[in-house]
């Protein structure tokens, strides 16, 4: 991060260094503003990037227990694999059909 004073910092220098790192504006020594980087984000990125519900959202997830990808791959194998037999063996209703009347 880089910290520049208040009555050094020039606005256009300030933007340009923020897209490599955040630049830290002080008065007197203390933190005044914060200049972060946005170029290349798009507009989603942004707000779910300043979302406390898109972030408690992360946090939750996170702590969810995970499987391999390894074992992800194989799931995913087994369940095509029942998907395949299901389409070559359909089920063929054997009741009976009922004419009203009889």
């Amino acid at each position: 991060m880089k910290t520049i004073g208040l009555k050094q910092a020039d606005l256009d220098i300030c933007i340009r260094e923020a897209q490599r790192e955040r630049v830290i504006i002080t008065n007197n020594g203390k933190p005044l503003a914060l200049i972060v980087g946005i170029a290349g984000m798009d507009e989603e990125q942004l707000q779910l990037g300043s979302s406390g519900k898109f972030w408690t959202f992360i946090e939750k997830r996170r702590k969810e227990p995970t499987i391999s990808r390894a074992e992800l791959e194989q799931k995913i194998k087994i369940r095509n694999s029942k998907r395949k037999k299901a389409k070559r063996n359909p089920v063929v209703s054997c009741r009976p059909r009922v004419i009203a009347g009889k």
